[in-house]
């Protein structure tokens, strides 16, 4: 061989191997870039899920806190209070159940009879019930209970037989 053909192959080799080396980087770099295209995704995704997350639970403080408000609405209306400018004390209650609804609330349903249920109901206190068939049952609702966006808020008050 002679000296130029050396000097050629040596410098083939060289090329060679830096490419090798380059396309070595080059897949590295890609790796490095899939990966963090991923994690970039996985923030994205938790931040947006922990972004909705807090707003639901805002939303269920505050209306947590506007429950009470509702409560003595609704015994207001039972101790006849709306005969006194009824009309506008029930427009002030309808928009208020309206406001609380189109956020998702609603109230839990519950009568005379229903079996306790621990999942939804909270005993405040057991009476003597003369009938053996309303034992360990509901005979009365206290205070009603509210699910926002079929989350329990607040369990409804209730008074059991014994």
């Amino acid at each position: 061989m002679t000296k130029k053909r050396k000097v050629v192959k040596k410098n083939i080799d060289l090329l060679q191997n830096t490419i090798e080396e380059l396309e070595n980087k080059k897949t590295e770099i890609e790796e490095k870039y899939l990966r963090l295209l991923a994690e970039w995704e996985n923030y994205r995704k938790r931040t947006t899920k922990e972004k909705s997350k807090s707003i639901e639970y805002g939303k269920e403080l505050i209306i947590s806190q506007i429950l009470p408000i509702l409560d003595d609405f609704q015994r207001a209306e039972k101790a006849g209070e709306t005969n006194q400018k009824g009309n506008g004390f029930l427009l002030i209650h309808q928009k208020l159940i309206n406001i609380l609804q189109k956020e998702g609330l609603e109230k839990v349903t519950i009568s005379n009879g229903d079996e306790f249920d621990v999942n939804k109901h909270e005993a405040i206190s057991q009476i003597p019930v003369e009938k053996k068939e309303l034992k360990g049952k509901v005979v009365d609702e206290i205070e009603s209970g509210y699910l926002l966006n079929e989350k329990i808020i607040r369990f409804t008050k209730v008074v059991i037989g014994k």
